[in-house]
């Protein structure tokens, strides 16, 4: 247990990539949305107003995913780190930045419900479908976004590492033909409203537990990948 602690501490070295660059995204895109909706307030549309900028921050965690191995990794089996302490380790300081942006958007939403949006009607945090479970539901949500997205850029590099960066695009291509098959059927069965339904009555929760499985499966797999990759 002390030497995975022991990566962590080494992952978050440069606390730049783990905790100041995903801070600084999310001051950037929330002093920009409201902004925006404050000019828009001012222009006398009541409102209330949404954006998409909190997912920002969010996919800034793809990159992390992806440098805390391929930056990383090498240096950890110089320091004969094994593979599996690498790995507990670096899922430790991803969760750890993880449970610190759910906090900040858990908080977030409360202030904004409790000031009607800032007082103009704006809502960066509070998503009305995402806060719908509360400030809890919430936060287990944007915690597992946040480690689905890390965990897909990690992935990614361990396949990198592993096999290379011929099959990495061949398999993203493979993923991308996956997922317009099944555009297509769902536009062919004319199922999109039922689709649609069928996400929302999961809720927030429900939607994140399904996220929860897949991040488990992603860690599984880029645990057996990471096993035999080369530094």
């Amino acid at each position: 247990m002390n030497r995975t602690v022991n990566v962590v501490r080494m992952q978050l070295i440069n606390k730049q990539t783990f905790v100041w660059v995903p801070l600084i995204v999310l001051g950037a895109s929330f002093a920009m949305s409201i902004a925006i909706y404050a000019i828009l307030h001012s222009s006398g549309l009541p409102g209330p107003f949404y954006g998409g900028g909190s997912q920002a921050p969010l996919w800034v965690l793809l990159f992390v995913g992806i440098s805390s191995l391929t930056l990383t990794f090498p240096f950890s089996q110089a320091m004969s780190v094994t593979r599996r302490e690498f790995f507990f380790g670096t899922m430790l300081a991803a969760a750890m930045c993880a449970v610190l942006l759910a906090a900040v958007f858990a908080i977030g939403g409360l202030v904004e419900e409790a000031t009607n949006g800032w007082g103009i009607n704006g809502y960066f945090f509070a998503l009305d479908w995402v806060v719908s479970a509360g400030a809890l539901g919430a936060a287990f949500f944007y915690f597992v976004m946040a480690m689905l997205i890390f965990m897909v850029g990690f992935w990614s590099a361990t396949v990198y590492k592993r096999f290379g960066a011929t099959l990495l695009t061949v398999t993203w291509v493979g993923i991308g033909v996956i997922l317009l098959a099944a555009i297509w059927g769902i536009t062919s069965l004319d199922a999109w409203v039922g689709v649609i339904t069928a996400l929302v009555e999961q809720g927030p929760v429900g939607f994140a537990a399904w996220g929860l499985l897949v991040t488990v499966a992603l860690g599984g797999v880029s645990y057996l990948t990471l096993r035999r990759a080369i530094p």
